[in-house]
């Protein structure tokens, strides 16, 4: 356990590390900021780096192993009566639970922080268990993102939604799927592969994170038509002021007792339902639940120090950064500094360490972590650098999302499903707590102090973070396919490719009479 604890922490720092460095860099050069803010995100930092090493450390032997157990029980029951309710209440639980829902539903100044949470809440539960539903019926997933997509952007630009609740609702279809969310969810996923073991197995446990991403988008638009947003105060809140380090110590030791509450909050639904579960229906022996009860003690107080650093040390410097760079007269030099910053802070995110793992180990390397990896930063860099050019501007975020989603969409047709289902579960994945907690505050920061509408302007970059992913981890998906494909020569000392179909299962020849 131990040494699983050291190399945890050593791949926290690696992720974590890039990021702090950049900030630093800015805070010593272009934005200088006082010693005890310096001190509030070294602290900050370093309780990232050991939350993030025991959150992942207690997922592996704890929510991971919850998540298929339950999984595969449920696909033995072979009873979508059954199924579907069960499905329903665990989307509940966990999304209600999510702590990333909550830092944005406290952020946004549109909607009643409650009533946020709940209506996202019911979203992802209905579309868990649509997700499992298409399963069992077998529907092609990129078939069901089309209907789904396409039914969400009429309904975005239809008169009954207010332009100030579209950012909004597409970043909760973001900020659902975080560290909580996505161990047990993507658990499901393979706990269901794991039992069926045909050829389809494999691209359907991926995609539940996915397909829980847009329930929320929908139920926040319906929001949206049944609320005005007219007379709405759109501020931000002060950064406190530190004239000594002992402050800084008491705005954190204030604010653990505060994570403490949210994470016992977010942990405790699941783990009564685990041992409800259990006692009807899995029955798991006491060695296995020991397992699971020492690696939840991880996750809880990994997911503590993560948040404490995150929401306490992050944040105010986000904000304060966003500000300063958006007042200096410089405000075009947000573009790439949130281009560097968004290539790195991926990386950071504890959900996509499961993500990343998860992929590698079921795809038997087919797909490695690394080449996942450098997809995610890519794509969530570009996207960043959209979302200051709109802090910038004030373009409507339907301008990039529509465009953005059509081609994903579009290229499903010809991509590997495998990468499809990968793909959309990355872009709920990659929009976790640093982007909710960092990126998040450093664009309102810079729309508050450039004049612009926070609500239209500053919300939705947790929502292109989400998107872009989708465009170049299938691009990864083309490219793969293309090496992958096998060639043959003729007589005459002609190639001729061997092409395959969508799912790669099919060989093919294209014209064997040359052959």
């Amino acid at each position: 356990m131990q040494k699983n604890l050291i190399e945890k922490i050593k791949e926290s720092l690696g992720s974590v590390l890039p990021v702090a460095a950049i900030v630093f860099l800015l805070m010593v050069s272009i934005v200088p900021v006082s010693g005890e803010l310096f001190f509030m995100f070294f602290v900050g930092t370093v309780m990232l780096v050991v939350g993030i090493g025991l959150f992942t450390l207690g997922a592996d032997t704890s929510m991971i192993i919850i998540g298929e157990e339950i999984g595969a029980k449920l696909v033995r029951l072979k009873k979508i009566w059954i199924i579907l309710p069960v499905c329903f209440v665990i989307g509940v639980l966990v999304t209600v639970a999510e702590p990333d829902l909550k830092v944005l539903a406290d952020q946004t100044p549109i909607v009643d922080t409650q009533v946020m949470i709940w209506s996202v809440g019911l979203g992802v539960g209905l579309f868990l268990a649509l997700a499992f539903l298409r399963i069992f019926l077998q529907i092609r997933i990129n078939v069901l993102f089309i209907i789904l997509y396409a039914a969400v952007f009429i309904f975005a630009c239809s008169p009954l939604i207010s332009p100030s609740f579209i950012p909004t609702a597409f970043d909760s279809g973001g900020v659902t799927t975080g560290p909580i969310t996505v161990p047990f969810i993507m658990a499901l996923g393979l706990g269901l592969s794991s039992i069926r073991g045909d050829k389809t197995s494999e691209e359907d446990s991926f995609g539940l994170v996915a397909m829980c991403s847009v329930g929320p988008i929908l139920t926040v638009l319906i929001l949206g038509a049944a609320n005005s947003t007219d007379n709405i105060e759109q501020t931000i809140a002060p950064i406190g002021s530190y004239e000594t380090v002992a402050q800084v110590f008491r705005e954190f030791m204030y604010a653990f007792p505060h994570y403490m509450k949210d994470v016992f909050s977010a942990i405790i639904p699941i783990v009564a339902f685990f041992l409800l579960f259990n006692a009807v229906s899995l029955k798991l022996d006491k060695k296995t639940l020991i397992k699971i009860f020492v690696g939840l003690a991880f996750t809880y107080i990994g997911l503590v120090l993560f948040l404490t650093g995150a929401n306490t040390g992050f944040m105010p410097i986000g904000q304060y950064l966003g500000e300063s760079l958006a007042g200096s007269g410089y405000s075009w030099i947000l573009v790439p500094i949130g281009m560097i910053i968004g290539y790195f802070i991926v990386s950071a995110e504890p959900a996509v360490h499961v993500l990343k793992q998860q992929v590698e180990t079921i795809t038997e390397g087919r797909i490695s972590a690394k080449a996942l990896g450098l997809s995610l930063a890519i794509g969530v860099a570009a996207s960043v650098g959209i979302a200051m050019i709109r802090v910038i501007t004030g373009i409507s975020i339907l301008w990039f999302l529509i465009p953005g989603y059509a081609f994903a969409l579009i290229i499903t047709c010809v991509v590997p499903p495998i990468f499809t289902s990968v793909a959309f579960d990355a872009g709920g994945v990659a929009s976790g707590p640093l982007t909710a907690t960092f990126l998040l505050p450093l664009a309102m920061g810079a729309s508050y102090a450039a004049g612009g509408n926070l609500a239209e302007d500053a919300f939705g970059i947790v929502a292109m973070v989400a998107m872009t992913p989708l465009l170049t981890i299938q691009i990864l998906g083309l490219v793969s396919k293309f090496k992958a494909a096998p060639k043959v020569q003729t007589a005459e000392g002609q190639v001729f490719p061997i092409t395959l179909d969508a799912s790669c299962d099919a060989v093919v020849l294209l014209d064997r009479k040359d052959v």
